[in-house]
């Protein structure tokens, strides 16, 4: 399945990404002793090891049973035609001490091509295609400037990573998309960010922070291929004992870490190092990149925190969502101020601020609405409650994403359990359905309009295909928005 999506700017990758050298013996050694690879399964109760050695004790049984089939088997029946003595004459007739001496007559594998002599590798035939098939090789791993670039979080079976798509489009309007390279994470990923603070100096970076099933954020460096740890981890689990039996497992976690499951990540486009988590653990933490350190956490929320998003205007100002059926706007600058509170009818699966306005902002529900709310309204007694300024049933299921388009006034786009993807218009606070399509994706889980493209929508879900939609192909979507699809369309893409 795709759990998140991440569109990469044009022109931010580098064009040739740097691969890795292998980690030498003491770089393993040093991620043993630091417990780098260690998975958080690894960890087996009594009873699991008491399991084990009763398979263990019936694979013996199993083998010995094997062994003496096997033996019964390989003894000649006192009826047999064949004797000791026949086999012993049939080896001496082979004379195979003395094979290695025998003169084959002719050797197949003289006089042929294989005695040629070319004086370089250029004329040789078997070699001379060599360079071009590496030219081809570094054509298809270089990243061009008006590629666009796509990271999905992925998951299939056990194996877990990113992979990162290229879009490539060419003027007479072809498109082709691929997998440019792929990185393995070790935990199921729930969440992605991309950010460009320079972890590493210089003025930009190209950087992923991942959220997943355990309490650490890792962040990966995009421009190199087959990195095997992340460049940064946030948080995280600092020891893990086995635990006893009748006894839990004793868990110690780093300084300022969550203890549960990161659910969302948001990170701030104008204060750079600034990234924004939810947690399982009911907390919102602020985190600042370039020191590796929590700087604020807050407990406003009684369940757990399933969405944050900054302001695109005020980027002080931070938008959390809950499973305890609210939302809650806090300034990063006061963070012990109650803030402002919305109350809605369930759990909040995903919220977004509108990029067209500083004060309005949506949030999608497990019981397939959308209400719209302007900040506005807000009132400072908790006690009174701001009713929404919309509420959409948008879906028969979960809405689990929605994304607003960066470029569009008042285009929103929705995604369901439902396995439905859905165009609103929402101008003057009265939804209309412009458009809808059934993915390949499945039960859609996460949806993203590129800030390049704009009316270009990336899909992921249950079914873990990518799909891009050219929703200016729709014809009510062209007639109403047709004025922004400034670039030349893009056909529908699949994996």
């Amino acid at each position: 399945m795709i759990t998140a999506i991440s569109w990469i700017p044009k022109g931010v990758s580098k064009s040739l990404p740097s691969v890795v050298e292998p980690p030498s013996k003491e770089e393993i050694e040093e991620m043993i002793k630091s417990g780098a690879l260690e998975r958080s399964g690894d960890i087996e109760s009594e009873e699991d090891d008491e399991i084990m050695d009763a398979d263990a004790a019936k694979q013996d049984d199993t083998i010995a049973h094997a062994l003496a089939a096997a033996d019964a088997l390989g003894k000649t029946p006192k009826n047999s035609g064949t004797s000791f003595m026949d086999i012993t004459d049939g080896l001496k007739e082979l004379d195979m001490d003395n094979y290695d001496d025998e003169d084959a007559g002719i050797d197949i594998f003289s006089k042929g091509l294989g005695d040629t002599y070319y004086p370089s590798n250029d004329v040789d035939p078997y070699l001379k295609d060599n360079h071009d098939d590496d030219s081809e090789e570094l054509e298809d791993m270089t990243i061009k400037a008006e590629d666009s670039v796509i990271v999905c979080a992925h998951n299939e079976d056990y194996l877990n990573r990113l992979e990162v798509w290229i879009l490539e489009e060419s003027e007479d309007g072809d498109s082709n998309m691929f997998v440019h390279h792929d990185i393995i994470i070790p935990e199921f990923p729930l969440c992605t960010a991309w950010l460009d603070c320079p972890l590493k100096g210089g003025e930009k970076g190209n950087f992923i922070a991942v959220g997943s099933m355990e309490p650490s954020i890792e962040i990966w460096d995009l421009d190199i291929i087959d990195e095997v740890q992340p460049f940064l981890v946030l948080g995280g689990v600092a020891e893990k004992k086995k635990k006893k039996k009748g006894k839990k497992t004793s868990v110690k976690y780093k300084k300022d870490s969550h203890t549960d499951s990161v659910l969302d990540l948001a990170w701030n486009k104008e204060y750079r190092n600034i990234l924004a988590s939810a947690s399982a653990d009911k907390l919102v933490k602020i985190w600042d990149l370039i020191s590796g350190e929590c700087n604020i956490t807050m407990e406003h929320h009684t369940d757990k925190v399933q969405a944050v998003a900054w302001n695109h205007h005020e980027p002080q100002v931070l938008l959390s969502g809950s499973f305890d059926h609210s939302v809650v706007m806090k300034d990063g600058r006061i963070p012990s101020h109650a803030g402002f509170k919305w109350s809605v009818t369930a759990d909040v699966e995903s919220l977004a601020w509108d990029p067209h306005t500083n004060h309005s902002f949506v949030v999608s529900l497990e019981d397939g609405t959308v209400q719209g709310f302007d900040v506005r309204t807000a009132k400072s007694d908790s006690a009174s409650e701001s009713k929404p300024a919309f509420t959409l049933h948008a879906h028969d299921r979960a809405v689990c994403t929605i994304s607003y388009n960066p470029l569009v006034p008042n285009l929103l786009a929705t995604g369901s359990e439902d396995k439905m993807v859905k165009l609103w218009d929402l101008s003057n606070n009265q939804p209309s359905c412009v458009a809808s399509k059934n993915p390949i994706a499945g039960a859609v889980f996460t949806i993203s309009f590129s800030e390049d493209r704009p009316l270009l929508l990336a899909i992921g879900g249950s079914k873990g295909k990518l799909e891009l939609w050219d929703t200016s192909s729709d014809a009510a979507v062209s007639r109403k928005f047709g004025n922004y699809h400034s670039q030349k369309s893009v056909s529908k893409t699949e994996a």
